[in-house]
C-alpha cells in the first residue's frame, strides 16, 4: 500500500468511527488543562485524573498557584511521576504566566515552550486543544503507533514523527489525529503485544502486513 493510501485510509476510518475523539484528561478550562498536561508527562491520564480534583480545588487559577510553596503543591501531587520536579514546574509556570503573559495562556507554540514544564508536546496539546491550531503532539503512543502502522517511516525522534505527520495529514485533521493515535495506542496497539486480533485497521497496517501477511510485498513509498 502506498503511503498516501495509508494516510487516506487512516483518516477515513477514524473520521467515521471516532469523529469526536478528545483527551481523557479531566479539565474545565485552559489553565486546568495546562496543569494536567504538565503533570501527565511519563504518567497515566488515569492517575492524573485522580490527583487533579483536589489540586484544582486548592489552586483554581494562576494566582493561587503562583502564591503557593513548592512543598505544598508537592503534597497534592506526590503520587504522580517525578513529583518534586513537577511541583517546581507548576509554581514556576504560574509565576511566569502572571509576570510575562499577564495571566493569559499564550497560543503560540514557541511562547508556550517558555513556560516551566512545557516542552514541545505539551505546547502542541495546548495550541491544538485550546486554540484549534493545526498542530499535533507526539507522545509515546503517537510515536509508537505512527511508526508501527506505517504512517511514518524511519522516524527516530518525536520531532521527526511530528514533521512526517504534518506533511501527510490534512491540516484540519492534525489536532484530532493526535487523539486518534493516542487512544488506539492506549487500548489496541499497546506497546508490548498489540491486540491485532481486535484491531479494526489491520487492512492498512504495515505491522500487520509484515507479521501476519509475510508473503505480501509492501509498496510503501
Amino acid at each position: 500500500m502506498l503511503k498516501k493510501d495509508r494516510f487516506r485510509e487512516f483518516v477515513a476510518y477514524f473520521s467515521s468511527h471516532n469523529p469526536d475523539a478528545q483527551t481523557e484528561l479531566h479539565y474545565s478550562n485552559a489553565f486546568e488543562l495546562l496543569v494536567a498536561v504538565i503533570l501527565s508527562a511519563q504518567c497515566t491520564d488515569k492517575r492524573i485524573n485522580q490527583v487533579t480534583p483536589k489540586l484544582f480545588d486548592r489552586f483554581p487559577d494562576a494566582e493561587t498557584l503562583a502564591a503557593a510553596s513548592v512543598d505544598e503543591v508537592f503534597t497534592y501531587i506526590r503520587s504522580v511521576s517525578y513529583p518534586n520536579n513537577k511541583a517546581k514546574h507548576l509554581v514556576g509556570m504560574a509565576k511566569m504566566l502572571l509576570d510575562t503573559f499577564n495571566g493569559v495562556i499564550p497560543s503560540a507554540i514557541n511562547e508556550l515552550q517558555k513556560l516551566p514544564g512545557v516542552g514541545r508536546k505539551t505546547a502542541n496539546v495546548i495550541a491544538s486543544v485550546i486554540y484549534d491550531a493545526p498542530a499535533i503532539a507526539v507522545d509515546t503512543h503517537v510515536f509508537r503507533v505512527s511508526n508501527r502502522i506505517g504512517l511514518t517511516n524511519q522516524a527516530k525522534t518525536p520531532l521527526a514523527v511530528e514533521k512526517q505527520l504534518v506533511q501527510h495529514l490534512p491540516k484540519q485533521t492534525l489536532a484530532i489525529a493526535h487523539h486518534w493515535l493516542i487512544l488506539h495506542g492506549r487500548y489496541i496497539c499497546v506497546a508490548r503485544k498489540p491486540k491485532c486480533d481486535e484491531c479494526p485497521i489491520t487492512y492498512f497496517c504495515k505491522y500487520y502486513e509484515k507479521v501476519y501477511l509475510k508473503g505480501t510485498k509492501s509498496t510503501d513509498k
